[in-house]
């Protein structure tokens, strides 16, 4: 983790360094195994950004116990799912969050007790708990994905899924133990989770932030000199609309995507606004952690690419007939290795769906996670998203990528944000329905109506253009394309 008095952990009142950071682990880690005592029991957060949501992942896999983090933003009602389905023994979460469940929403194994509590028990025992000696292959977290399509389902992360996505992320972004990463995005997601614990591999320093707005994000990385920002592409446009100082600026070193695409668009912003450092576009599932990144030399040329495999992942574009398709040639991500996770918390119908044996061209073997997303590689090895399979809108007997749609739609620059959807439809079977936002005028519907006729075959023509002034987010961060088509289909 580098060197024991560097910064590891700055918050709103107080730094921890490296080797304060490991005590904690340690106190944290012994008091988890008193309280909660058998092996394999799960151990939930509920809570803001802090010292406790921060430090509770490493402490529970090394106390042998099983993380779940909820999502701060989810209410009530998805909360009790998770701590009813993973089945926790103990929740520990901040007063008005605890308070907030009623008395039929968790099960009679499961106690609650205040972060500050915690924390304060923890801290007063002497007794310290070593480095772990698990399996690497044991349940080390669960990890809830948002629930857009039906209720949450839990993934099932080993202490080798979570420690070589550190190596791997760590190695190829070169975090050094100088650098700063800002972590804006939620502990709960896994690419979030992966901010702190790739940063600490390297023996770098992690800001954790919960910002009401985008610029409390561009105050953040002034005042704490950031090296390293990760967002998803709803934070990378609303931060590309502000103004960037140059103390802001000129300490950033990379800045990484994922949870969608980057648009040509929007990498010629980041470019224009950050000339020095370098951007990282990944793609990645939460069932595997994170598939490609792009290496940044590439980005100028080959700005919609997926990249290729990161460390520790194998990446087969698998065609119909389960070969490995040609160059050029769609079939689906599938992805092989040891990021992939251990399946979905006791649903084996939908883990069978989705986790499935690998092909026989894959090297590794075993079990592989069966995308669902329709990629190519071109001759050179590069990646190119076209869509995920049950995204596809089918038209009149045509199958449209709604990547498409929406590109041609932001390429006018008459919009910042586009969603393209597939509504029932008695004539066409679905219909194209797009739903972007930007400045709501007549002289820009009629230009984006008329520019998506020139650039658009009539198959993809939307038969309805829905302007918003915001669009809905799931607790990730990204565009909740499942909210938007429910409202379009009221």
């Amino acid at each position: 983790m580098g060197h024991g008095t560097r910064p590891a952990l700055i918050l709103r009142d107080s730094v921890l360094n490296h080797e304060e950071l490991r005590l904690r682990v340690s106190q944290l880690s012994a008091w988890l195994q008193s309280e909660v005592g058998e092996k394999g029991a799960r151990v939930a957060s509920w809570a803001a950004k802090g010292e406790l949501t921060c430090i509770l992942p490493l402490a529970a896999a090394r106390a042998g116990l099983v993380h779940v983090p909820i999502n701060p933003l989810l209410k009530r009602a998805q909360a009790a799912h998770i701590l009813n389905d993973s089945g926790a023994s103990l929740l520990i979460g901040n007063k008005a969050r605890l308070a907030s469940l009623d008395d039929g929403d968790v099960g009679a194994q499961c106690r609650s007790m205040e972060q500050g509590d915690a924390l304060k028990s923890a801290y007063a025992r002497e007794d310290q708990l070593g480095p772990s000696i698990a399996n690497p292959d044991e349940l080390a977290a669960i990890l809830y994905t948002s629930g857009s399509t039906g209720r949450p389902k839990g993934v099932m992360l080993s202490h080798a899924n979570l420690w070589l996505g550190a190596v791997s992320v760590a190695h190829y972004l070169k975090l050094a133990e100088d650098d700063v990463t800002l972590a804006v995005l939620p502990l709960s997601f896994d690419y979030g989770q992966n901010q702190l614990l790739s940063t600490w591999y390297a023996g770098g320093a992690a800001v954790p932030l919960d910002y009401l707005f985008p610029k409390d994000v561009v105050k953040a990385c002034a005042k704490h000199q950031i090296t390293t920002l990760a967002a998803v592409p709803p934070l990378w446009v609303q931060l590309t609309e502000l103004h960037w100082a140059a103390d802001a600026v000129s300490p950033m070193r990379r800045m990484t995507n994922s949870g969608g695409a980057l648009t040509t668009d929007l990498v010629g912003d980041l470019r224009r606004i950050f000339p020095e450092a370098d951007l990282y576009p990944m793609y990645g599932l939460t069932e595997a952690f994170r598939s490609t990144f792009l290496d940044p030399s590439l980005v100028d040329l080959h700005p919609t690419s997926m990249g290729k495999a990161i460390p520790f992942a194998e990446i087969l574009v698998i065609d119909e007939e389960g070969g490995v398709a040609a160059p050029d040639e769609e079939g689906e991500l599938v992805h092989c290795g040891p990021l992939v996770a251990h399946g979905y918390w006791q649903d084996a119908e939908r883990t069978a769906v989705r986790f499935k044996p690998a092909p026989a061209a894959s090297k590794y073997g075993g079990t592989a996670v069966w995308s669902g997303d329709r990629v190519r590689r071109e001759e050179g090895g590069l990646l190119y998203f076209v869509g995920r399979r049950d995204a596809m809108i089918k038209s009149a007997g045509n199958r449209i990528s709604p990547a498409e749609v929406e590109e041609a739609a932001i390429a006018t620059d008459l919009v910042s944000e586009a969603v393209a959807l597939g509504i029932p439809d008695e004539r066409l079977g679905h219909a194209v329905h797009l739903v972007v936002r930007g400045a709501d005028n007549k002289e820009s519907r009629e230009a984006l109506d008329r520019t998506l006729k020139k650039n658009l075959p009539n198959f993809m023509q939307p038969k309805e253009i829905h302007w918003r002034d915001a669009m809905p987010l799931n607790p990730n961060g990204k565009i909740d394309r499942t909210a938007l088509l429910r409202e379009l289909m009221q």
